[in-house]
């Protein structure tokens, strides 16, 4: 009987920790690797909508205010308006949050338009080359002032555009700051509506007899060579002024990214041409079209026409091919084969693109 009793007794002891446990919800640490209840996915659930960059492309800032005895202190024929651009594109890209299209495929489209100086600060100029390159929208700018501090001139200073007034090497000693604003649009590339208007002032925290005093390493620009963002020109005080300015244009533009909108196109158009294993479109840039999309080539099969009005009803088509775009003007775009082969004139060609 005593047996009994003591057995009973050791297995009412094993059970009771157990019990317990279970009695304050489980209290025992998961193993490693068990996902919690707060944690789990539920099923079916869409992942986080990972939406595209706005495409933006950033034209050459028009300096047409700013004196040219203000903008020879910095080197022969030198482009401030090409140097902002440069600082501000530097700028953007580090942000990351456009996408900013290629100084290089800028300049070709613009010398294919015939594109001249004049046009810089022209939305309605900057919405068709925007569209040429696919983008979302245009910044456009303008620099309004590049000089110094005196009161009664607003660009460059006084005594025939020299700094402070006192004629370009600042032979006299009164010292002043350097002086710095832009201003910049996004520019809708259907409508060349402004979207967004950002404003950059800058002044340097230093004064100075001449724009560029302060910066011991700095000698100039080369002739039509300017860079802003060089550490010696950002030494003096003009270089200090154009970047506080540009940093602050910068921002405000980063701030209006949601005045855009990602542009969502669809594109139908016909094979024109097939030579030496290229396709020929017939759209181009003025349809959306863009050098990189990927356009689905069928062929149509049967054409189904309303009885009663002859209308067109529906073309039934079997798939051909992809392409890939290489090359793009405004009517017409030329394309290689990533898969299928047999393309011929008249087949349709489509895409959906961003």
């Amino acid at each position: 009987m005593k047996k009994i009793l003591w057995a009973t007794l050791i297995l009412a002891t094993s059970f009771a920790p157990h019990a317990g446990a279970q009695a304050a919800g489980g209290g025992q640490a998961p193993p490693p690797g068990t996902p919690t209840t707060a944690a789990a996915v539920p099923n079916g659930a869409p992942p986080p909508s990972q939406g595209r960059k706005k495409r933006v492309a950033v034209f050459d800032f028009d300096f047409t205010a700013i004196p040219t005895a203000t903008i020879a202190q910095l080197g022969n024929s030198v482009d401030i308006g090409k140097g902002v651009t440069n600082l501000l594109v530097k700028y953007l890209v580090q942000d990351g949050t456009y996408s900013v299209i290629e100084r290089n495929a800028l300049d070709k489209i613009m010398a294919e338009q015939n594109f001249s100086n004049s046009d810089r600060a022209n939305p309605t100029s900057a919405a068709k080359i925007g569209k040429i390159l696919g983008v979302d929208a245009m910044i456009v700018g303008s620099i309004t002032q590049f000089g110094n501090d005196t009161k009664n001139t607003n660009i460059g200073g006084a005594g025939g555009g020299g700094f402070g007034g006192f004629g370009l090497g600042g032979i006299k000693h009164s010292n002043s700051k350097a002086i710095v604003n832009i201003d910049a649009r996004i520019v809708d590339i259907d409508t060349a509506e402004i979207l967004g208007v950002a404003e950059g002032h800058g002044e340097s925290s230093r004064s100075s007899t001449s724009l560029t005093g302060g910066g011991g390493n700095w000698h100039g620009f080369g002739a039509g060579n300017v860079d802003f963002g060089s550490s010696d020109f950002q030494e003096t005080i003009l270089g200090e002024a154009v970047k506080a300015s540009v940093e602050q244009m910068s921002a405000g533009l980063i701030a209006d990214n949601t005045k855009l909108t990602a542009r969502t196109i669809v594109v139908s158009g016909l094979v024109a041409a097939v030579d030496s294993g290229q396709v020929v479109l017939n759209v181009g840039a003025k349809s959306g079209i863009k050098v990189g999309d990927q356009l689905s080539i069928e062929r149509i099969t049967r054409t189904i026409k309303d009885p009663a009005t002859g209308q067109v009803l529906r073309q039934l088509t079997q798939p051909v091919g992809v392409v890939r775009v290489t090359d793009v003007d405004d009517v017409s775009a030329v394309c290689t084969p990533v898969s299928g082969s047999g393309f011929k004139v008249g087949d349709a060609a489509k895409t959906v693109t961003q």
